[in-house]
């Protein structure tokens, strides 16, 4: 090689050290146990993992809101012309509900009044408390007229306020009739005592009870319980208890708690099965998760209507923190319950993990459940539900209306659907709950983990 080529090939040599310097030197150094924190480098989470803040959790509702508001209207029209029927004395056959995605009477619907108001508490903004009195007036308006004119024949068959007319079962009646005793008691209405008192004589007099005073079922099998009419039907009555002050109502509710308790508790485990049988002696004891929410969600509300001085209210305190502590063991690493708790292979779902995001974080509010162990628990179940929130403020990931089974097939093939009610209503209680946890406690990312922040 001649000097010439030797020099050209030094240059090249040089330029490319110099090059290879220069991006070495911008580039960041390599993250080891040297040169960076490890432990405080910033995972790759599948949810958000912080406190939210108030304005953030009041924007996630007020999106759901803004959906519910619009596809829920509360008006009479002309079938066939699609006028809108105001006065009770045009009332023919031609009068219909208008409806576009869900009902106004179904029990799913009577969580999300309930919601609504507890909304309006926590935030201050009354148009969710206005939604609810625009359509319990409607009802009030309508029920009795629609009642008055038809007989019950035609109600039934064209399902025209069939619900509170001539309820069923405690689906048709429970849910509606607890959030409208709030709703009267707190003043937003003045006009539903009427109603309340006709589906009160169902809840309370002729839903199906066992021999022992047991509100109970025979379907699909004769004597049985659904872990779901818990929820039907406790909140009711114990509302229906403060309403009256009578304490019939209180002590037919915690015994109807410990009745359920005593059958279907899990006590090793936590959790409830989701169906009971009277002659089976063996029991394949299903943890369906939103049945669950329904039993806890019982608990707290319960312990909102219950006497402070009631005999059964410590026991209800104690099996809250029971079952807190159980759900606690099966939340999964992204935040959501699985349909089947205990069975990690089944479908993360929306509408339970809404419940227990509300349920621990009302608990945590009122003191009946320790907030350093519970709070966190509950801001990543919020966290995961803000998810499940679409673009339109529809409710993804919700497991439809579940009957009870005996095979696990059933449970883990339960179509999911935006139009399944019951996650409004849940997800509605979680954000307000959230809304006020945060004012009541401060929360701090704490050696890279989300914990209630210490005290001075």
């Amino acid at each position: 090689m001649n000097s010439k080529a030797a020099t050209k090939k030094k240059l090249l040599l040089i330029a490319l050290f110099i090059t290879t310097q220069l991006v070495q030197a911008q580039q960041p150094p390599v993250k080891n146990d040297v040169t960076a924190p490890l432990h405080a480098m910033q995972p790759d989470y599948p949810v958000p993992y912080k406190a939210m803040t108030v304005p953030e959790v009041k924007a996630s509702l007020d999106k759901v809101f803004n959906y519910i508001n619009a596809v829920t209207p509360a008006r009479m029209i002309h079938k066939k012309t699609g006028e809108e029927i105001t006065n009770t004395a045009g009332l023919d056959t031609n009068a219909i509900v208008e409806q576009k995605d869900f009902r106004l009477t179904s029990y799913e619907w009577g969580v999300t009044y309930g919601a609504l108001q507890r909304a309006t508490e926590t935030t201050g903004d009354t148009k969710y408390a206005a939604y609810v009195k625009t359509r319990f007036d409607f009802l009030a308006k309508w029920v009795p007229a629609v009642k008055a004119k038809f007989p019950l024949e035609y109600i039934q068959k064209n399902r025209l306020f069939s619900q509170p007319i001539n309820p069923h079962a405690l689906d048709d009646a429970g849910a509606v009739c607890a959030a409208m005793i709030r709703a009267q008691k707190s003043g937003l209405n003045n006009n539903l005592r009427s109603l309340i008192d006709g589906y009160m004589d169902y809840i309370f007099t002729k839903e199906y009870r066992f021999a022992d005073g047991t509100i109970g079922r025979n379907r699909p099998q004769k004597n049985t319980l659904w872990l779901d009419d818990l929820y039907m039907y406790i909140p009711a009555v114990a509302q229906m208890g403060r309403l009256t002050g009578d304490n019939k109502y209180f002590d037919d509710a915690v015994k109807q708690l410990k009745a359920y308790t005593d059958r279907m508790f899990n006590k090793e485990k936590g959790v409830y099965m989701h169906g009971w049988v009277e002659r089976m002696e063996t029991h394949p004891e299903f943890r369906w998760g939103r049945a669950n929410g329904w039993a806890i969600m019982t608990m707290v509300e319960l312990l909102d209507a219950l006497p402070e001085n009631h005999s059964g209210r410590p026991y209800v305190i104690a099996q809250l923190n029971a079952h807190a502590k159980g759900l606690a063991a099966y939340q999964s690493g992204s935040g959501f319950w699985h349909q089947l708790l205990d069975r990690e292979d089944s479908y993360l779902e929306t509408s339970a993990t809404a419940i227990y995001a509300y349920c621990i974080a009302h608990a945590c509010n009122k003191g009946w459940l320790d907030p350093m162990t519970y709070a966190p628990m509950s801001l990543l179940a919020w966290n995961a539900v803000t998810t499940k929130i679409n673009d339109k403020g529809q409710v993804e990931g919700t497991c439809v209306g579940t009957g009870m089974a005996f095979d696990p097939l059933f449970y883990y093939h339960r179509p999911v659907n935006v139009y399944a009610a019951h996650g409004y209503g849940p997800v509605i209680l979680a954000g307000a709950e959230m809304i006020a946890l945060l004012n009541n406690y401060s929360f701090e990312i704490n050696d890279s983990s989300l914990q209630l922040k210490k005290k001075n």
